[in-house]
This record gives structure tokens, sequence and C-alpha cells, in this order.
């Protein structure tokens, strides 16, 4: 059982491998395995209370009104009344209580949502319905289309053909497109059977709870055999079911074992930075506090000493020494000056939190329409350190793209087609009014694909050879399968690329329509024909190819092969060289806009020598030993002398506006980091896409070696070339903010732009402790970093590197739940809303639809987040400072007895209801520029990072600033009503009157002083400022009114000040000299250093102001060509092909009904039109429609003339 929180039994024994016994529930329960119910809430009744107190008194301040609680009901050393700290204290703690319960609340909902989804479990020999927190670890359950995984399941049987399912595993990975899985054929016999399914007793012997998502070993026992269990027949917790109508699964892993949860990572209290330092300062103040004290305290004992027995007369006598009257004196003045950390501190401040998360919330400009989601602060607490984040991780797949893949461009035959151009030869790029080709001549076409250079239709029509050739291959070349639903054709790839070109094949009259394992039915222009398959040699990421060996109708040999342009290149016949030349310029057109390429390239083959090699091959096939190697020595020796049909280029489509996020990211200098699950070429292709990778960086470095001395051995060669200096032990600086760590990695120069790859392997090693630094430097060092095939939990430990060595806020950005463990290390985690499934969203601080709203969440709310908060809290020390510091100087005057300088209620309400409002409208309303500007000019952003507007040296200043102001707001009144008398002759040099004119100079002068720091005055700023002075004089008047004095005399000493003082002109006189004395220095200050050394914020701000306030002007974006020598390359799969599956019989769908246009073996079928010229058809007199516009060199533009916008004259938009 669990206590608060925590263990109070033994621990059960870490798990070494797991044993269970399907439709037997109380053998499995003997091994305590976890339900299936999850949990990802904090509290409940019971513990909510002492836990949240636990957490709360955490934070320093809290637990020091709680120590000042204590001394103010002593009576002996109080001079304040105890409700004056215990109230405040009080509403502190119920408000983030309620907080945190309201947020623990949404926790519980989300958690018995998910717990009381329905399964059917087999039970007893039957079907039943049951929640799935009730499911256990043995069960047998059925899934149905479209459900979700309830558990960690063995599949037993489906409805497919050979015990087939498709799963999409968005949930997890945020890829959509569809996996395969296989149940074992000794199982799969008991199909859809529930009385042989309730038979059987099969044991699993299994790995223990993990968070490899990849990976699965085991073993199952059934009928006295053994047999091998891996990846290929697991379906995972949260994958959804698809395209079948029913499986049966046995339950291996449940709730908090299962491979999702155990990768959701452990939740965390965050604390900003700012939380943070505040703790730092609060024992600073707090031992300011007990020096000046001591101070007061020894005062006190030598003015006994030498003054006291000169007042005896007029105070009672009391048995007590100077020592003693010392000490109590001490603490009388521990509880007077401990303003100068209100509580009220901290009830502003989450007010100020909400406010701004609020912000967040209805900010309609991040408000994605075509989910219907909006961008929503989840977390209350954290906004202030989006205005200081220095390092982003991001997701790839479903965070930068969207996963989807579109056939965009083509080289055939030394042609280019994709590009659109007018009459004049002016080429368009994509936009609305651009009209696209029309396939209504197909009846196959698939309606969703999209494609505007109607002269490769117009070729196609024309049945030019290499155009033909080029599309047959695309549609015989390929581990596609397809299915025909709802009298439509839908596609099953196992790669979003192949499914692109597949689906372009069939656009353009090469419809796949059928697959055995032994040939590929195709209909060619309306023709249907059907080629033998005889082989296939698959991809994986050393051949970097895929070849198709099959026979045509007419009984010719033929062998289809694409793949990498260096891999293919290698292998073409020399007849093709001056082709190859004009490919390749197409190539790099192609690669410098960020497409990812593929060559084709076809042989015709000899049936005797083919006849012959697919002997050796089959020899090879059934080796024992090197088999591997034997079968890609006949790859090698069949895959040559290729002849080049052309070229492919394929869009990754980016989610919108992430090139131009990123781009302004960087000119925020804060650095992405892209972490991904995918394959090295997809992962480069996609930094190439989104200008994270560019040609023009001086070196990309690739770290992918198989061992630690050579992994770190890249890692120095790296570092040695972006800087020869480089030293050992140079890079490290003592830790400057109290913490365990005991060093940390200073930022180091470097001459020129420099980008890291490094592969998921490599990445093990580099982030052992013995290496970890060397990596983390070199990647530093860096302008991009991009990891991939990284685990979840790599995910994490890469943030959890960067937080621990570097003094920068990190944010981690996602979709699917791979990436919680990420999301929770970092210090603010933001989950994709979209359609990838919600695991990130749950686990994450901030949510959204679209990555490019990442750019207005730190530039605009989290900039002006922090802005206001460090205004907030300098303004705060500094009024709290000045009121305090003028009790200390008081305490000189009245022989250290602990009087109070102010009247009580001026005491109790100066932060409830005098300061409190104009304080608050400036952290709630304040901005110093718009937020069109914040985005023109993301440089803004920098002193955030680097934490210029709230630090301890900005502490000591505005402490300095207030002992100033408090010397003035003494001794100007001091002295103004010494010896001096009023207009009718009598003496106004009384306690109560200077009480009254300090507290009157005091409350203008702070008022004065926020005006000065605001830069935004709204409506809701005048109405606080002047209403809380009119409050001031209202009640003040009030207080010491005769009227309250009959009623509470006691209460009311100060009866008549307010009447008698303030209709003296030497009064006013006396509040404006202070407030002008205060805010001079200030203003001063400020005036010089905008002259002498102007701010970002300075600068920009006297733009806005010359071009009186307009919104920014639009940034226009040229159009840019570029050619490119790097080839993108084709992300055939993020595993090994499917080849073997397809020739090997076991991936059988049932036969797609043919219809009956494509049911004669010849002539034209009724899905075809006749088109072309003859029909009537011109490719020409089409408006074009343009590609969006790309920027190759925008941000190198930036980077080459970083601060030259900011001359002296001003600043000018880029």
């Amino acid at each position: 059982m669990s206590f608060f929180g925590l263990d109070c039994v033994k621990k059960k024994e870490k798990e070494t491998e797991r044993k269970i016994r399907a439709n037997d529930r109380e053998h499995n329960l003997s091994f305590k395995y976890a339900t299936n119910a999850i949990k990802t809430s904090k509290y409940n009744v019971l513990t909510f209370l002492p836990l949240n107190l636990f957490e709360q008194f955490q934070r320093i301040a809290n637990a020091y009104f709680l120590c000042l609680l204590v001394l103010q009901v002593i009576p002996a050393i109080s001079s304040l009344s105890w409700f004056t700290t215990v109230v405040p204290l009080a509403l502190v703690l119920s408000i983030t209580a309620v907080k945190d319960a309201i947020d623990d609340l949404n926790r519980h909902k989300s958690d018995r949502q998910v717990n009381n989804r329905r399964a059917q479990v087999l039970i007893d020999g039957e079907l039943r319905n049951e929640k799935w927190m009730n499911v256990q670890v043995g069960d047998i359950i059925k899934l149905e289309n479209n459900q979700f995984v309830a558990a960690d399941l063995l599949l037993l049987s489906s409805s497919e053909p050979l015990n087939l399912v498709y799963i999409e595993t968005a949930e997890l990975d945020g890829e959509t497109n569809l996996k395969v899985k296989q149940a074992l054929s000794v199982i799969g016999e008991m199909g859809g059977n529930i009385e042989a399914l309730a038979a059987f007793k099969g044991e699993v012997c299994c790995e223990p709870p993990n968070n490899r998502l990849d990976r699965f070993v085991g073993t199952l026992v059934w009928r006295g055999q053994k047999h091998p269990l891996d990846n290929h027949c697991v379906l995972l917790r949260g994958c959804t079911l698809r395209n079948t109508d029913w499986c049966f699964g046995l339950v291996l892993f449940a709730g908090p074992e299962t491979k999702l949860m155990q990768n959701c990572g452990k939740s965390s209290f965050k604390r900003t930075s700012i939380d943070r330092l505040m703790n730092v300062l609060v024992l600073f103040i707090f031992g300011f506090l007990v020096f000046m004290c001591i101070i007061l305290a020894v005062g006190h004992g030598i003015w006994e000493h030498y003054e006291g027995t000169k007042v005896m007369a007029f105070v009672p006598q009391q048995n007590e020494d100077t020592a003693f009257s010392s000490f109590l004196t001490f603490w009388s003045y521990i509880i007077i000056l401990n303003t100068v950390v209100p509580i009220s501190l901290y009830v502003s401040m989450e007010v100020i939190r909400l406010g701004n998360s609020y912000y967040i919330n209805w900010d309609r400009l991040m408000f994605h329409t075509g989910s219907g989601t909006a961008a929503e602060a989840r977390t209350t607490t954290l906004n202030e350190e989006l205005g200081q984040i220095r390092y982003v991780f991001s997701d790839k797949t479903g965070t930068l793209t969207q996963n989807i893949m579109c056939f965009h461009k083509c080289s055939i035959n030394g042609k280019a087609y994709g590009d659109v151009f007018d009459c004049s030869g002016q080429g368009y790029g994509l936009s609305g009014d651009m009209m696209m080709v029309d396939f209504s001549f197909n009846s196959l076409a698939d309606p969703r694909f999209q494609f505007y250079d109607n002269n490769l239709l117009e070729a196609v029509k024309l049945e030019t050879l290499e155009v033909h050739s080029f599309f047959r291959l695309l549609a015989i070349c390929h581990t596609v399968m397809a299915e025909e639903k709802n009298n439509d054709l839908v596609y099953q790839a196992q790669s979003p690329d192949e499914g692109a070109l597949v689906t372009a094949a069939r656009n353009f009259g090469f419809v796949f329509r059928l697959r055995t394992p032994e040939s590929v039915c195709v209909v060619e222009m309306g023709v249907p024909r059907t080629y033998e398959l005889l082989a296939i040699l698959d991809f994986n990421n050393v051949r970097k190819r895929m070849s198709v060996i099959v026979r045509s109708p007419e009984g010719k040999l033929a062998l289809y092969c694409k793949g990498a342009d260096t891999i293919i290149y290698k292998r073409l016949h020399e007849s093709c060289s001056k082709l190859m030349e004009v490919t390749t310029e197409h190539l790099n057109e192609f690669a410098g806009e960020g497409l990812r390429t593929l060559v084709l390239a076809y042989k015709d083959l000899d049936e005797e020598y083919f006849s012959e090699w697919k002997q050796r091959h089959h020899q090879a096939s059934t080796a024992l030993e090197g088999r591997e190697d034997k079968l890609n020595q006949l790859y090698e020796e069949i895959e040559k002398d290729l002849l080049l049909i052309g070229a492919t280029a394929i869009e990754d489509k980016l989610q919108d506006g992430v090139s131009q996020t990123i781009e302004q990211l960087a000119k925020a200098d804060i650095k992405i980091w892209v972490l991904t699950g995918d394959k090295q070429e997809t992962a480069e292709n996609i930094g190439y896409s989104c200008n994270l990778l560019r040609e023009e960086m001086d070196d990309i470095f690739i770290v992918a070696a198989d061992s630690p001395e050579e992994v770190r051995q890249e890692l120095r060669d790296a570092r040695m070339k972006m800087r020869l200096d480089s030293g050992e032990d140079a890079f490290f600086i003592p830790e400057s903010i109290l913490g365990n760590n005991p060093k940390v990695v200073q930022d180091e120069n470097v001459n020129g732009e420099y980008g890291l790859v490094i592969n998921g392997h490599s990445l093990a090693y580099a982030l052992e402790g013995s290496m970890e630094l060397e990596f983390l430097r070199t990647a530093c060092m860096c302008k991009t970093v991009i990891c991939c095939r990284v685990t979840p939990m790599q995910k994490a430990q890469v943030v959890e590197l960067v937080k621990k060595y570097k003094q920068a806020v990190t944010l981690a950005i996602g979709d699917g739940a791979n990436d919680v463990s990420m999301i929770k290390a970092a210090h603010i985690g933001v989950g994709i809303s979209g359609q990838e499934g919600m695991q990130a969203v749950l686990s994450s601080d901030f949510s959204f639809a679209q990555f490019r709203y990442l750019q207005r969440l730190l530039l605009v709310h989290g900039r002006w987040s922090y802005l206001r908060m460090c205004k907030f809290l300098r303004y705060f020390f500094y009024k709290n400072f000045t009121f305090t510091f003028v009790h200390f100087w008081f305490a000189f005057f009245c022989g250290f007895s602990a009087q109070t300088v102010y009247d009580e209620t001026f005491i109790a309400l100066y932060n409830l209801m005098y300061t409190a409002l104009p304080v608050l409208g400036m952290g709630l309303f304040d901005q110093d520029v718009s937020d069109g500007w914040s985005l023109e000019y993301p440089q803004l952003y920098e002193p955030g990072q680097r934490s210029l507007y709230f630090s301890k040296g900005a502490f000591i200043k505005c402490a300095l600033h207030s002992c100033y102001s408090s010397l003035v707001l003494f001794f100007v009144p001091y002295a103004a009503v010494r010896d001096s008398v009023s207009t009718d002759g009598h003496d106004i040099a009384d306690h109560q009157s200077f009480a009254l004119l300090t507290q009157t100079c005091l409350t203008v002068t702070v008022c004065v002083q926020l005006g000065l720091d605001l830069s935004y005055w709204t409506a809701v700023n005048h109405l606080f400022v002047w209403g809380s002075l009119g409050m001031y004089f209202l009640v003040t008047f009030t207080m010491q009114s005769d009227g309250l004095h009959r009623l509470y005399a006691s209460s009311f000493p100060f009866v008549g000040t307010a009447r008698n003082s303030l209709d003296q002109v030497t009064v006013w006189l006396t509040v404006l000299l202070t407030a002008v004395l205060c805010v001079l220095p200030v203003v001063v200050h400020r005036f010089l250093f905008m002259q002498l050394n102007p701010t970002i914020n300075d600068k920009v701000r006297l733009k806005v102001h010359q071009m009186k306030a307009q919104p920014p002007p639009p940034r226009r974006r040229a159009r840019i060509r570029r050619s490119s020598t790097r080839r993108s390359g084709y992300a055939f799969s993020h595993a090994y092909g499917y080849g073997d599956l397809v020739t090997s019989k076991r991936f059988l769908r049932r036969p797609v009904p043919s219809r009956s246009a494509g049911s004669t073996p010849a002539g034209r079928s009724a899905a075809f039109r006749p088109a072309g010229r003859s029909a009537g058809y011109s490719p020409s007199g089409q408006e074009q429609n343009p590609k969006q516009a790309t920027e190759p060199t925008e941000l190198q533009r930036y980077r080459a003339v970083h601060d030259a916008t900011f001359c002296r004259q001003g600043v000018a938009p880029e």
C-alpha cells in the first residue's frame, strides 16, 4: 500500500522474465502482475492535503512565512497582529491548492475515460464486455476494426488470410502508414473459434516489461512444441486496428507495464528559472533581514545602556536586562521588516501566470481551423519560462512533417516534368489559382492526387515509349498491397514513399490492381496485364535500392530497379553517360528544392542466363552459412549494365510554416535539435527541406560508427575541424546557480556554420558517462543537430544531458507516445494535438495543432510573459524594499524601540490595496512592442535567454535603488516637518503628521515609478494607477475621521491627521520633491544608456515610434531557384523490406473482386477513355499554380549581417 505517495511495504522484486499461462487467471495472479488500469494523477482524497502542502512548503518563501506566523503569535515580540500573515498565507496556499486540484481532477477524468473503455474478454468460454481496467495478464481479448489495442498482446488469430493484421501506430510514433503483423501459423489455425480459443492453454515465457518499442523476445510452449516469438506477432497498446474485421490476442503486459506506459517517463514537479532564482534570493533576503535586525538589536542595546535610564520616568519599570531586551527587539524587527518579501508577492505571481495562460488559450492566431483545435496552456506556472528557451528538441514525423508524400516532379529520358511555365517561359510557383491536371479520363485515378504539369499527361497519352516504361516500373517495382473497399482502390504501403509513387503511376494510367506471390496485375492505359513475378531483390540500408524480375505477358524477361542515384549510377551501362549528365542536372534542381529523389533503371534479361542465375539464387537462399553475403554477390551480378529511364522527386510535406518558423527561431538564437526514430536519409531530407541543414554550411558531420572508440574519434575530429585550438578543460565554468551539478559546459565560439547527424547506435555510445561531455561539447558547437534512429528513452537522455551541463532552458515538442519521455524531461513540454493521438498532449505543458505556432508561443507569449514577470518582480521588490528600509532609518530616531513609522492601517493595506492593482496591471497588460513587431524582430527574444531582465545583478541594482529612495523618502519629509509650523501657527512636527507625510510620499513615488516602467498604457492600467491613488486618499481620510475614532478610539488613533496635514502647501511640495528626487536618477540613467548603449528593445521601439506605431510591413519572400549537388535519399521504409513476405505466399489477402471493366484479358477497359489530341485534349492554355517558394539562403543572409540592421540611426526591417 502507498500512503502520502510513499511505499510502506516491501517493493516487488525486479522481474527478470515473465511467465504467462493463457486462460488461467488464478495462475497469473500469483505473480502479482499489474492490472490494466492506468494512473497519471498525483493525488487522491486522502493524500491531496498532506502531499500538496508538502510540495508547497518546498518553496522557501512559504516556509519562511510559516515561521513568521509562529513568531507573530508570541506577544512579547510581536508588534503586529497574527492575522496580517495568516490570512495572505492561507490565501496563497488555497489558491495554489485549488489550481493543483483542478489539474489533478482533469488527470483523473482522463484516466477514468481510458480505464472505462470497453473490450471483449474471453472468460469462462464466452466473450464478455469488460472495462479496460478489469483486463488482466493472460486474458484473451477480441479486437474489432478501428478499435484501440487495450494492452500489449500476442496476436493469436485474425479474420485475414494467414492471420495478418494491419495496425496504425500513430499514437506511438506519429506514423500514419500501416504496419503488418502476423500470428504464428500453429495458433492461427484457431481462427475465430471461441471454443478452441477458450481451450487454448499455451504458456509464454518472455522478457520483462521494458520500453523498447521495436523489440520483443519470447517463446510460446504449445502442445509440447516451443515456438519463437518476436516483435512481428505483438500488438502494442496505443495502436489501432485497421482494415481487419477482427483479431484475438493474449495479454502479455497490462496497464503501467505496457511499452506505451513504460515510455511515458517519470513526472516531475517543474519550476521555472525565476522560481529557482527566487528561492536563492529569498535566502539572501532572509540573511540580509537577519543582518539588519542584528544591527538594530545591537543599536537597541547600546541605546538602552546609554539613554534608557533617561526615559524611565515615562516608561513602566521592567526587570529586564539589556541583552534580553535586545534579543526581544531582534525578533520584533524580524516581524516588522518582514515586508521585504510579502506574501502578496506570490499571490500576484500566480494571478499573473494564470492571466498570461489565458492569453495563450484565447489567441485566435494559434487556433487551427482545419482540426478546430485551439492552443492550450495545460500548466499555468511555466509561462515566463517560454521567454528563455535556448534549445528546442523536436520530433520529426507528425511534428515537422505531415507524413504525407507527394509525387512532385520527375525526369524522363532527359526531360524534366513538374515545373510549369507561361508563354514567355517564366516559371510559376504553386498558388491556389493554378489549374491541376485533369485525370477524369481515368476512372481508376485517385481524386486526391495533385499534379500541375499537363505536358507529362500529354506524353502518356501520346504513348511515348520512355514515359510508359517509367510508369510501368513504378507500377511493378514495389511491395505495396492493394485492396478494394467501398468500390475504391486502396493501397497499403510499408512506406508512404512507395504509396506516393504507385499512386502517381495509377493516375497516369498504370494502375496496380492486384498481386499474388507469383504475379503482379496492372491495368496499363485501360488494358489489364499480368506480369509473372520471378524475384524480388529487396531493399535494405546497405543496398539502398530495390529490384524486381518479371516476365511480361509477351514472355520478355526484365529487371526493374529503383534506388539512390549514387548507387544506380555505378551500375549503369556506359551508353547512358550523356543521359546521366542531363538527369544529374535535374536531380540537382530537385534536391535543391528539398525533394526526395530516386533513380529508375531497367535491364532486359536473357532467358538462359536467368535460369542459371535463379538456381544459384536458390542455393544461396538456403545456405546455412554466409547466406546474406552470397545473396548480395548475386544481386550485384545481375544488377549491372542497367539502362537509365529517369528519376522521381517526392515531397515529404512539411507542416505549414515549418521553414519560416525554424528561420525565425534561429534568428532568436534558439538551437533546434531533431530527435527522430526515422532512418538517417529521411532525417537528413527533412533537415534540408526545412533549412535546418543547408549546402552553404561549412561542413555537416555524420557520426555513424559502431564502436565507442570510433565514435569518440569522430566526435573529436569534428570538434577539431570546427576549432583547432579546442582544449580539453577550458570549456567548463563553475556552476553559477545553486545545484548539484559540479560544472557547466561553456558555449564555444566557432568560425562558420556546421551541422551534426548522429545515428542511434553511435548515440548509445555517445551518451555513456565517459563520452557524454565529448558528444555534448561537439553538438553544442554546431548550428543544427539531428539524432536519427533514436529510442524514446534516448530522446529523454539527450534532453537530460543538455539540462545537466548547460545553463539553458530546454523545450521538447512532439506528437506521439514515443515523445512523452522527452516532453517530460524538458523544462517545457509541448504536445502537437493532431490526428496522431493525444499521448504527447496529455503529458505536455502546452499544446497546439501545428509546429508553426511555436514561434508565436515563444516570440510573442513567451517573451511577453517573461518581460512582464521580470518587470513585476523588479518593481515589486523596489516598492517593498523602499517601504521596509524607511522603517530601518526610523529606528535610529525612535530609540530602536521597534515602533512602526507608518499607520497600522497603511501597513495592512499597502500591498493589498494601494499598490496591488497597478503592479498586477503591469504584469498582465504591459508589452514593449506589439506581437507583429515581436515576430518581425526575433532578436528581441535574446535578452530573455541571457536573463538580462531579472537576475542577481538586477536584484542588487533594485535593492540599491530602493535604498536610495528610502533615504529620500525618510529624510526629505523629516527635514520638511522638523521645526516647521502650519499656516495657523500650530506645530506639525508630530509623529502622526510625519507618518502621514512619509506614507503619502511613498505611495505617490511608487506610482510615478510604475508609470516610468510601463511601456504600454491601457485603459485598465489608467484605472488601476489613478484608482489606487484615489483609493489611498479616500481610505486615509475615512480611517482618520472623527466618526471612526469615536467608535473605536484604540484602533483609529490618527484622528484628523489627514485633514490637518494635507491642506498644507508645504506637504504637497514635499511630496512633489521626494517623487522627483526618487525618479530623477532613473530618468537620467535610462536617457544616457539609450543614447550611448541602446539595447535591441530601445532600437526597435524607436523604429516603431518613427513609423508612428504602424503595424510592421509584411515580409516579402522572393522565390529563389537553386541547385544542389547533394541527394535527398529515398526512404523505402524504416526497416528491412517486405520482399520475403510478398513472395512467401504468407501475405495473401482475399482476392480483389474484379471490376467488370477490367475482367477481359485484352482490349480497352471501360476504365479508360481515349484522350489526347485526337480526343480534343490540349496541354496548353491553362493557368498554372505555383509551388511554395523556397528560401535557401535567407537564414544565411541574416547571419552574415547579424547586427547590420541595427545601425546607430535605428533598425531597418529585413
